[in-house]
């Protein structure tokens, strides 16, 4: 735990850090390019994002979870990854004319193409990723993540100047893949052998299957979105849900990759040493809900401040599709944990079941409710994640033990520290003049809002005090050493 918990540090303040200056570049661009632009982006995005679950096969999965994983293991593994990344790549670039005619936006072609060599290059670093996440080794990933981030960001602001447009996304997203490959090369673990086998690509095959299902339907429940909002509306409008879902997702955005980082590699060493899972996806479902049910209260109160703040008053447009948005989340945001744990438990077929559900009530929804808005469409989103949680609770019932009741009351200080949360920002909003600027307005809230936030967890005694505390004390320390001897 102790191991775990200084990677879940390193990681965060890595990928937070990543995430903050990814976010502050997507402001800029929301001023340097159009909301055609980035829709175009998006549109494309959404294949080549599905397209990696093919890619991946579930090797990443495989390799965290495996009980004992021996060289030939990891040459079998990696073995599927260049096989499936290279037809893949090629499987994009042959297919982006189809696509670019089917939307009917030749801005496509370009962009998918350029997306498409992503994939020959991606495999070179995506074992030695997989390997440093079983170890924990979030400081070598750091370092990784330290190297891609700039290296996108400093392209992609340059490019867009120099009037790339949607290009300028794409370039710089395949610059990134490639000083990443780069960076990997001197972080290898000891030992792990360079050339690919077959010897062992069965056993790997017989996980990813499942795994690959599980991530298929994820992705496409993912991508729907914007695919039917692209076909029923319009690329401004699947730009605008972009930015609306940026907004709700700032949190998650910014520790989504720590509050899941090493999860499959733990949960997959309790499961085998025979222990429950119950206590620890409790626990890090409050721990997480203690934080995120409030931060998503906090955007759908102050969406309209936030968005204009970000991206300027063009997207304002955006704002009614936020609070269905969030609720949406934070239902979601109650089984995050399940799909990495029925991979440590080697059942990965579990996992698409509730996203196959999904899936097909967001496109009955979203093709019955959508009537040209951008909110109704929305709530269509919303309605379908509501309808199909009562599958997901009894996935956790039935393979976890974890009932609804026992969950319900976890999480009742979580909501608690959220509606209060809420209540305040609704009271500060009346409060602080309309007429500041809305950035300014914000920063003004702030810090009343987190000593809201920290004093309903000390009064609800949420889980989430201890870790604050934690996390604080070697401030604290820092802080006392500077303070003058009397």
């Amino acid at each position: 735990m102790a191991n775990l918990r200084r990677s879940l540090i390193i990681n965060f303040f890595s990928t937070s850090g990543s995430t903050v200056l990814k976010f502050a570049v997507s402001v800029i661009l929301a001023r340097m390019l159009s909301p055609s632009e980035i829709g175009v982006y998006s549109m494309t995005l959404v294949f080549v994002n599905f397209a990696h679950v093919f890619r991946d096969f579930g090797v990443t999965q495989y390799l965290q979870r495996e009980a004992e994983l021996t060289p030939d293991k990891i040459r079998s593994a990696t073995g599927v990854v260049y096989t499936t990344s290279w037809l893949i790549a090629l499987g994009l670039f042959l297919a982006s004319d189809a696509l670019g005619k089917w939307f009917a936006e030749p801005e496509i072609v370009p962009v998918m193409r350029v997306l498409a060599l992503g994939f020959v290059l991606i495999p070179f670093g995506s074992i030695t990723s997989a390997l440093l996440v079983r170890e924990f080794a979030a400081e070598k990933q750091a370092i990784v993540n330290a190297v891609g981030t700039i290296s996108f960001c400093v392209s992609c602001l340059l490019l867009a100047k120099l009037g790339f447009g949607s290009m300028s996304l794409a370039w710089a997203n395949l610059i990134n893949i490639a000083a990443c490959v780069i960076a990997y090369i001197p972080l290898r673990p000891a030992k792990l052998p360079w050339l690919p086998s077959i010897a062992h690509w069965r056993s790997v095959v017989h996980f990813g299957a499942g795994s690959l299902l599980a991530n298929m339907a994820g992705a496409i429940n993912n991508s729907i979105p914007d695919i039917l909002l692209g076909k029923l509306g319009s690329a401004a409008q699947v730009g605008l849900l972009s930015r609306a879902n940026s907004t709700v997702q700032i949190f998650l955005l910014v520790a989504g990759s720590t509050v899941n980082y090493g999860a499959i590699s733990y949960l997959a060493q309790i499961f085998h040493r025979g222990e429950s899972l119950v206590p620890m996806l409790t626990r890090a479902t409050v721990l997480l809900t203690g934080i995120g049910w409030a931060a998503l209260v906090l955007t759908a109160v102050l969406g309209e401040d936030i968005v204009t703040a970000l991206y300027g008053p063009t997207w304002v447009t955006a704002v009614p599709a936020i609070l269905p948005l969030a609720l949406a989340a934070a239902v979601a945001m109650m089984s995050h944990y399940i799909p990495p744990a029925v991979l440590a438990i080697g059942r990965p077929y579990l996992s698409a079941l509730p996203t196959l559900g999904s899936l097909a009530a967001r496109i009955a929804f979203g093709v019955l409710m959508y009537d040209g808005s951008l909110e109704r469409f929305a709530w269509a989103l919303c309605a379908a994640t509501i309808v199909t949680m009562p599958l997901v609770l009894y996935m956790q019932d039935r393979y976890f033990s974890l009932g609804l009741q026992h969950l319900l009351r976890a999480l009742a200080p979580s909501a608690v520290v959220a509606l209060g949360t809420g209540a305040a920002a609704l009271l500060l909003q009346a409060v602080v003049p309309a007429t500041l600027a809305p950035l300014l307005r914000l920063l003004i809230m702030a810090l009343p809002l987190a000593a809201v936030w920290y004093l309903l967890l000390r009064l609800t005694r949420h889980e989430l005090v201890d870790e604050v505390h934690r996390l604080a004390a070697p401030i604290k320390a820092r802080l006392a050493l500077l303070r003058p001897n009397p």
